[in-house]
This record gives structure tokens, C-alpha cells and sequence, in this order.
């Protein structure tokens, strides 16, 4: 999903934190997330939903977002790693974007008992939902 901002121009990031709810992205979770406004009026997403027994957040970013906004993507790649420790289990996740104006690197951080996900999501967003509502919302049809 990353690979479609390649070449595309972001138009505006927010950022919300976790006691937003945003009715228009039907956003009903407890985490942080940030929104990609494409200047041709896609928009994604990035989030971690939030669960029993585990944390996950933006740990860090590192750059500046306005860089990314108004030139084209030239690069979007996530890496993750993860471990064990005596608490249960860790996840970095980096998302890293470049433009001629520079580079951002989102550096997520989740834990958790090791049973529950660490992952973070990058989806797009359909008509005020996302491609999971939409599919789930055409399957119940």
C-alpha cells in the first residue's frame, strides 16, 4: 500500500492523538494516527487500534512532515523489527518517506504480553471508510 504514494503529491498530514474521534473516518479507536491528504483527493491512513494489554504509538519522528508536503513521494518503505523480553514482546516499526525536500522517518514503538499485534496499519481511505469497513459493510449486503 505505501508503494501507491510513489510519485504522488501530498497535499496535508494531521495528526491525531488518542482521545480524537473523527466521525468523518469513522475512527472509533483509542490510538494515534496520521491522516494523508493526497492532492488528488485519496487519503490513507496510518494507525495501530488499540487493545487489552498493549501500547503501541509514534515513538519519534524525525524530520520535518512539511517537507513532505507539496513535492512528489519519492520514497515510502516501512521496516519492522521485533523481540522478546521479560515482559512479553516488542515491535520498532519505521516509515521512512523522501522528497527533493527531504526525508521523514515515523518511528513507531508497540509492546505487548505477546499475544496481541504490534503492527501498525497503512490503509486507504474509501469514501469516509476505510477498505476493511468497505468490504466488511459489502459483505453483510
Amino acid at each position: 500500500m505505501l508503494d501507491e504514494l510513489k510519485g504522488r503529491v501530498i497535499k496535508r498530514i494531521e495528526r491525531e492523538g488518542p482521545s480524537d474521534y473523527d466521525e468523518q473516518y469513522h475512527n472509533d479507536f483509542n490510538g494515534e494516527q496520521l491522516i494523508f491528504h493526497m492532492e488528488d483527493g485519496d487519503m490513507y491512513r496510518m494507525y495501530h487500534y488499540q487493545d487489552c494489554c498493549k501500547h503501541v504509538y509514534i515513538e519519534d519522528i524525525i524530520g520535518d512532515l512539511d517537507d513532505l508536503i507539496g513535492s512528489p513521494v519519492l520514497m515510502a518503505e516501512a521496516v519492522a523489527e521485533g523481540g522478546r523480553d521479560r515482559d512479553g514482546t516488542f515491535t520498532w516499526t519505521f516509515y521512512k518517506f523522501a522528497t527533493v525536500k527531504g526525508y521523514v522517518t515515523i518511528r513507531w514503538y508497540g509492546s505487548s504480553n505477546g499475544y496481541y499485534s504490534e503492527s501498525v496499519t497503512f490503509e486507504k481511505v474509501i469514501q469516509g471508510f476505510t477498505i476493511e469497513q468497505r468490504l466488511n459493510e459489502d459483505a453483510t449486503k
